[in-house]
């Protein structure tokens, strides 16, 4: 079974910067999309952020328009990790954040995910 760990959450004030981690474990995530998810008060988890292998360094980033121009996604093939860099956060970024695979139709199960709360 494929374990995704999240990690680097925390309570944080708005405007402030926040780096997500999630070390991926029985598969190689250079050969799939990847992406970060998140759940919030209203219980509904949503992807946010996606990045898609390539043969190069880097690959294609989407970003959910909301968050679009304060977070990024990026991974290092060589860690097995994804990242989100959060920027510039809002209160109405308060969720639950999860890792897991691109494709939708790939997801069986999900890690404990990390908790980011936003609050002055």
């Amino acid at each position: 079974q494929v374990q995704f760990v999240e990690s680097g959450g925390g309570l944080v004030q708005p405007g402030e910067s926040l780096r997500l981690s999630c070390a991926v474990r029985g598969i190689q995530i250079s050969e799939f999309p990847m992406a970060w998810y998140r759940q919030g008060p209203e219980n509904q988890r949503v992807s946010i952020a996606g990045i898609i292998a390539t043969i190069t360094s880097g690959g294609i980033t989407w970003i959910r328009p909301s968050v679009k121009g304060r977070f990024t996604i990026s991974k290092s093939n060589a860690k097995n990790e994804v990242y989100l860099q959060m920027n510039n956060v809002k209160p109405e970024d308060t969720a639950v954040y999860f890792c897991n695979y691109g494709n939708t139709n790939l997801v069986v199960n999900w890690g404990q995910g990390t908790p980011v709360n936003v609050s002055s």
